[in-house]
């Protein structure tokens, strides 16, 4: 048991990892995951439209991107661009690996989130579009401003659920052998874990990135409910009306 726990938390290498990983680790996850997610959710959005396109010179190519890109390992499609496109961008990027492993990240995120939204456009009942048309609206005016919000609406846990994998996808852009400023959680607690022999210290960086995924989780739970449940509208408040519990779709709870 003692040699369990000097194994895997041993006190004095986790206290001496910590402040790498707030100050380095932390940081540098925060910057790959939102940096990629938001590259990720623009393109997504555009592949998740051309999916979507009755031009089959649209819909085809965003179908083979987002095979491609869901069909490889997160850590090939890493290699591949980090390495293979190092030496091409070597002008714009130098030696730097830091914005391929976001560029990748992105391409990774965008396949998924393209999906995601697609799915949730296409939940959204032909009506609305129909209806839209009707009030004078053009297709690309209804599908802005009437179907889209209310597609990304309905699939708001999965983007959330992408957002935390982007988070754990962020610790494989170690592989493209990142300098000592830029690595995240899971290269330091590595380096830490080489230098001494020890595992304590990717035990450390383990409960970073618990810290910040299982909030998100509980977030994700969250949304769902509300999306589901809906929430209490009051009617009439100076009246004294009673509580009327409406849905978001009108229909009155029990």
């Amino acid at each position: 048991m003692n040699d369990f726990l000097n194994t895997f938390l041993n006190w004095e290498y986790i206290w001496k990892v910590f402040p790498d990983l707030l100050t380095t680790g932390l940081l540098n996850t925060l910057i790959l995951t939102i940096s990629s997610a938001l590259i990720g959710t623009v393109v997504g959005m555009v592949i998740a439209v051309m999916g979507l396109s009755v031009k089959p010179w649209l819909r085809w190519p965003a179908r083979v991107y987002t095979d491609i890109f869901r069909g490889l390992p997160a850590i090939l499609t890493i290699l591949l661009i980090g390495q293979g496109l190092g030496t091409l961008a070597r002008d714009i990027v130098g030696t730097n690996p830091y914005p391929l492993g976001i560029l990748a990240l992105s391409l990774i995120a965008s396949a998924y989130i393209g999906e995601i939204f697609r799915a949730g456009i296409q939940s959204v009942e032909k009506g609305q579009l129909e209806a839209s048309r009707a009030l004078g609206m053009t297709y690309t005016r209804a599908m802005l401003l009437v179907v889209i919000p209310q597609g990304v609406r309905r699939v708001l846990p999965a983007l959330v659920n992408q957002f935390i994998a982007l988070v754990k996808d962020s610790s494989l852009v170690y592989v493209l052998g990142l300098l000592a400023e830029q690595r995240e959680l899971f290269r330091i607690g590595q380096d830490m874990a080489a230098n001494t022999g020890n595992l304590s210290s990717l035990v450390a960086a383990g409960f970073v990135y618990l810290v910040i995924t299982v909030p998100l989780t509980h977030l994700v739970n969250f949304i769902d409910k509300r999306l589901r449940t809906g929430r209490k509208v009051q009617t009439n408040p100076d009246e004294g009306d009673e509580l009327d519990e409406l849905t978001v779709s009108g229909k009155v709870q029990p």
